[in-house]
């Protein structure tokens, strides 16, 4: 039937309505409005509320209607209990498919909750640190290996899957499975022996010039092997102080520095040349050199924070005598094989044990020496007929 032919039969029936039927289908709609209007006289209070809730969740709804998503979690879960004390139909546009959606949304977060308060117990918070230990210890280590060692070396039976569920969140790698290589941190400690660790820091004069200083220490020892300052940082100076601070008979195999501008291609090539393999630190992870930053907060702390250099040649001065002061006599916190602090070169041998450890050893006494005007003292232990301290304030 085309469109004419439906226009003109809808024509035929409303001319074909007689007055009687106008009137009836007057007389329902005016009851129908009378019915809504006395509606709320006969209802209870508490459905009237559920009804204005409803009503103005879909008008902020509507009013909302470009942002995603249109209801919260909260909006909804509302809403499914509200329908089961009223009929939403009445004053809520919702489809039947959205309904749904939203009842099987609660019922898997309900599930989830009861799942997670009643599945499997926990295991003992002893057996828990002592898989997140085994994890810690063995970096490569996957989680059927980690089940393995518990059970042949403890006799403790417990699933990979268990394993997995106490998995450390910062060692996170999916179905942890073993690591293709070390941790930057287990590379440090195996080959400190022969790594070097370089970087710069800026100083400020007191004509607030910024002066750029380079250090260079052992990873090993924390000693300083080499320091310079310069105004202007180029990747030609800082290639001349790799060939200043490494001859040719040194015993360094890796040099740590990170993405910085002066570090170009030219200064790596010049470090290969010379027999040392570089290894450029994680972008934005100054924790991966983590020795040269702590050595420049030490030197910022002891010396820089208490001097104010008035030019280059001062600052050098400064350093020059500061440094020789922390390789020989500054003690080191770093980790020793007997727990107690180091120094990074000691001149001196120190003297012998005393009988009691509140006393100095008898035949020596202690002499302090000035460093940068009294900033920092040295104390040898020199053999001598008296026995007493004679140190400065």
């Amino acid at each position: 039937m085309s469109r004419s032919t439906c226009r003109a039969a809808l024509r035929i029936r409303r001319v074909r309505r007689t007055p009687l039927l106008q009137l009836l289908q007057t007389l329902w709609t005016v009851l129908r409005c009378l019915k809504n209007l006395l509606k709320p006289f006969f209802e209870s209070n508490v459905k009237l509320r559920i009804e204005n809730f409803v009503l103005r969740q879909t008008l902020a709804a509507f009013l909302n209607r470009n942002a995603k998503p249109r209801f919260t979690n909260a909006d909804r879960l509302a809403i499914v209990l509200l329908s089961r004390f009223y009929d939403i139909r009445q004053t809520f546009v919702l489809k039947p498919a959205t309904f749904t959606r939203w009842h099987r949304l609660g019922f898997r977060l309900l599930w989830r909750w009861k799942s997670r308060l009643r599945g499997r117990p926990p295991i003992p918070e002893n057996l828990q640190e002592l898989i997140q230990d085994v994890i810690k210890d063995n970096p490569g280590i996957g989680q059927k290996q980690v089940a393995n060692i518990l059970r042949t070396r403890f006799d403790i039976r417990v699933s990979p899957r268990t394993v997995a569920k106490y998995w450390p969140t910062h060692m996170e790698r999916g179905t942890g499975q073993p690591v293709g290589s070390q941790r930057w941190a287990t590379f440090i400690r195996n080959e400190a022996k022969g790594i070097v660790a370089c970087d710069f820091f800026t100083s400020v004069t007191a004509t607030f010039r910024t002066l750029f200083v380079f250090v260079m220490m052992e990873v090993e020892s924390r000693k300083i092997i080499h320091f310079n300052v310069t105004a202007h940082p180029t990747a030609e100076w800082t290639a001349q102080q790799f060939r200043e601070a490494l001859p040719g008979w040194h015993k360094y195999k890796y040099l740590i520095h990170d993405h910085g501008s002066m570090f170009t291609k030219q200064v790596d090539d010049v470090a290969r040349s010379v027999g040392i393999e570089v290894k450029k630190t994680p972008v934005r992870t100054p924790q991966a050199n983590a020795y040269c930053e702590r050595l420049i907060g030490t030197i910022r702390r002891d010396c820089l924070d208490f001097l104010i250099p008035f030019g280059e040649q001062h600052l050098k001065r400064i350093l020059s005598e500061w440094v020789p002061y922390y390789n020989h006599w500054r003690p080191h916190t770093g980790q020793h094989p007997e727990g107690v602090p180091r120094i990074p070169e000691p001149i001196e041998p120190p003297p012998p044990p005393a009988i009691n450890r509140h006393q100095i050893t008898e035949g020596y006494e202690i002499e302090a020496t000035p460093v940068l005007g009294g900033l920092h003292h040295r104390v040898p232990a020199e053999e001598s007929r008296l026995t007493g301290i004679n140190s400065e304030p």
